[in-house]
């Protein structure tokens, strides 16, 4: 007997047909919009799991074999765009995201996803920032944009590391595509970012944690593309401290080659960031607050200076600009804990470099729920294609939430949507779920 129908669609169903009419143009064919719509509606259901299987069971539990053919048909096989449907997402995301709050950051991440085995695309034992530790895990490297209460990722890829991307046997298997190079992450995030700009979409400073920061080409790279930015660096930064630069060129006098590089000696010498602050007294660190946390005003001691960066700077003829450098030194610690570098000009406030610098908590949030609501990490597949069409579509799926809630509920989750489904059979349990192992 089949399924009654509930009841028929509520607002928030209507807006997310119209919000997926205008993202199935990216899916190419028009036999992609239906399971394209299943997939999204699948991931907002509240499942313990949202991979392929629960998901086609909740959506048809008359009839799970053909919508489990048509769901993993469109997220494994189907050779549709990832970049064309994240740039759907953002057009209809940002202007919507932005309507009452300005753009506040494009922030640069990456995250971490257990995994057992060898096969999965990616998958080495490597740092998994979930886990806090080198474990088997595979990462993807993202590019979100920030206002101060929202944020969405925009791009999306997974880093592949070298001994995948040498080994063409691995490569052919999960369908790695033939012009992918190696790349580092922080060179992933640049070519991420180039695209952006080539796309135009509206900027805003480059946020990232030490990880890039303390990549001198990802610093130089952002420089070239002209983009502001608050990079976390590692204490271990050497910089020109205020009113000081490397010692100029050798005057030339008339024999051998002249040059033009600037030098150091050994009385005239960077300092590390570390060295640098702990010159600094009590006095020079003021009280700043940034937002409101679970036990009330998040506040910390800052300080910053304008300095020059000193990386290789001998191989240069004329110094680096000067930056800020920002450092909190939180009162319960001994030394400073962390460390900024930005290219914000002169006149920028204490304030506004501490809101940017701890703005990055924003793609925590949203790993957070895209991974515990929307199941970002529960892709089962081993292929390529499948892993970043699965990523796209929950992105898109937590995209409308962003939107919805910039809109109607500041306070909506993906479990409050509601959706008319199918009613399900009597005592019904999908395979594998724990009322399921209960009751066996």
């Amino acid at each position: 007997m089949p399924a009654e129908p509930c009841a028929s669609a509520g607002p928030a169903e209507k807006r997310f047909d119209e919000y997926l009419a205008r993202l199935a143009e990216a899916a190419g064919h028009a036999d992609r919009v239906v399971p394209l719509k299943s997939y999204c509606i699948g991931l907002l259901l509240p499942l313990e799991r949202k991979s392929v299987e629960p998901m086609a069971a909740r959506l048809a539990p008359t009839h799970v074999r053909q919508m489990h053919q048509s769901l993993h048909h469109v997220v494994a096989d189907a050779a549709w765009d990832d970049e064309r449907m994240l740039a759907a997402v953002r057009d209809y995301v940002l202007p919507v995201m932005t309507k009452n709050e300005r753009l506040r950051g494009w922030i640069i991440d990456d995250t971490g996803f257990p995994k057992k085995g060898t096969h999965s695309v990616g998958v080495i034992r490597q740092y998994c920032g979930q886990l806090g530790k080198q474990e088997n895990c595979r990462v993807a490297v993202s590019l979100s944009v920030a206002t101060e209460w929202a944020s969405l990722p925009m791009a999306y890829q997974l880093y592949l590391p070298e001994e995948w991307a040498e080994d063409e046997p691995r490569r052919r298997k999960t369908g790695v595509p033939a012009k992918l190079k190696f790349q580092t992450k922080p060179e992933i995030a640049l070519e991420q970012l180039r695209k952006m700009v080539a796309a135009k979409v509206p900027t805003a400073p480059v946020l990232a944690d030490a990880a890039y920061g303390n990549d001198a080409g990802f610093r130089a790279g952002l420089e070239q593309l002209r983009l502001p930015f608050v990079l976390g660096v590692q204490s271990s930064t050497t910089v020109w401290p205020p009113g000081t630069s490397p010692l100029p060129a050798k005057s030339w006098r008339g024999k051998g080659r002249p040059t033009s590089l600037l030098r150091r000696d050994e009385k005239h010498q960077p300092l590390s960031l570390k060295e640098l602050a702990v010159c600094l007294s009590a006095e020079d660190f003021r009280a700043v607050s940034w937002r409101d946390g679970s036990r009330g005003k998040l506040r910390s001691r800052f300080a910053a200076l304008r300095v020059r960066p000193a990386h290789r700077d001998y191989w240069r003829s004329t110094p680096h600009e000067e930056q800020w450098l920002l450092m909190e030194w939180p009162k319960a610690e001994k030394e400073p804990t962390k460390y900024w570098l930005a290219n914000l000009p002169p006149h920028t406030s204490l304030k506004e470099l501490v809101l940017l610098a701890k703005l990055r908590w924003r793609i925590e949030s949203d790993y957070e729920e895209l991974k515990q609501e929307l199941g970002l990490g529960h892709f089962e597949g081993r292929g390529w294609r499948g892993f970043h069409h699965h990523a796209t579509l929950c992105i898109a799926a937590y995209g409308f939430l962003v939107a919805e809630r910039s809109l109607f509920s500041p306070s909506l989750r993906a479990r409050e949507v509601q959706f008319s489904l199918p009613r399900m059979p009597p005592r019904w349990q999908p395979r594998g779920s724990t009322a399921a192992a209960r009751t066996a």
